[in-house]
């Protein structure tokens, strides 16, 4: 090519959000190219965005400050165990470890029902149960034998069980 056609090329880089795009040609063609991908892709991402159920880390960790922590032992429920039914400590285990690997502080979000029926205290007959009653739910979700907290369960804890605790201790949001 010479270099009068070279000079009428064009290079656009296009990202937004997890999605990259580059057009390169002359500069009508590109031009098209560029908004067939605004017309088409960004109305998709605001629609599919609007559907989308995500949980806002920062407000998460907000939420459930003085309730649960991570530690270098590990997770830490700081409510008193007698204020929790067996679903609720496990849920609030789960979101610490939830919260930890977000954070980059643990290396996984799922945890074996023995490391759960362990860090809780409770038998394991309890542990299988509820574990089985969350998963119904779609509190919780299995993956082989780990269990992870879903984002259903991350907003059911973000709407009631984390209000109501705060309120019961006095805790300021």
């Amino acid at each position: 090519m010479n270099s009068e056609g070279a000079s009428k090329k064009v290079t656009v880089h296009i990202k937004f959000k997890d999605l990259e795009k580059t057009f390169v040609g002359n500069p009508n063609e590109v031009w098209v190219l560029v908004n067939r991908f605004f017309s088409d892709t960004i109305p998709n991402f605001e629609i599919v965005g609007k559907l989308m159920l995500t949980v806002d880390l920062q407000k998460l960790v907000e939420d459930c400050r003085d309730i649960v922590a991570v530690t270098p032992e590990g997770i830490a429920i700081l409510v008193q165990r007698e204020l929790l039914t067996d679903n609720e400590a496990i849920m609030l285990h789960l979101l610490a470890n939830h919260v930890g690997y977000k954070l980059g502080m643990l290396e996984t979000d799922a945890f074996a029902k023995e490391t759960l029926q362990r860090g809780l205290g409770k038998n394991a007959k309890i542990i299988s149960t509820r574990l089985g009653e969350l998963c119904r739910k779609g509190h919780v979700v299995r993956m082989n034998d780990e269990y992870k907290i879903s984002t259903i369960g991350i907003r059911a804890l973000q709407s009631e069980l984390l209000p109501r605790l705060r309120q019961k201790l006095d805790l300021r949001p």
